[in-house]
């Protein structure tokens, strides 16, 4: 009975990184920053050499794009403000899929805006 829980933490741990311990310290905090604005720079230059960093800070630098540019358009009256109040739903529901991907130790493609990002190459 002892050894099932003990495979069942090493399935989470495999996930995860494996039981070796070669899991990244702090990859998963580092890349949640990411999809939180402007935060994407840091992982973006601060762990350069993670490639699991780096691929979500991809994401979050396409999507602090769209955010930028979805701003702009609420300027205008009338019609910005309705595309831009169903532009801003759209970026924080992907904002928390892109999160929720990272604590999850994914490297999932964002819908939408996930092409994109696999297109830049620093």
């Amino acid at each position: 009975m002892e050894e099932t829980p003990k495979n069942e933490a090493n399935k989470g741990a495999v996930a995860a990184g494996g039981p070796t311990g070669t899991k990244e310290e702090g990859k998963d905090l580092t890349a949640v920053l990411s999809y939180l604005g402007i935060l994407f720079l840091v992982p973006l230059v601060a762990r350069k050499d993670n490639t699991f960093a780096q691929f979500h800070a991809k994401q979050g630098l396409v999507l602090f794009i769209a955010e930028v540019a979805t701003m702009f358009i609420s300027w205008i009256p009338f019609l910005g403000w309705f595309v831009g109040t169903i532009a801003w739903l759209a970026w924080v529901t992907l904002s928390i899929i892109g999160i929720v991907n990272v604590l999850g130790g994914k490297r999932v493609p964002l819908p939408i805006i996930g092409k994109f990002a696999q297109k830049f190459k620093f």
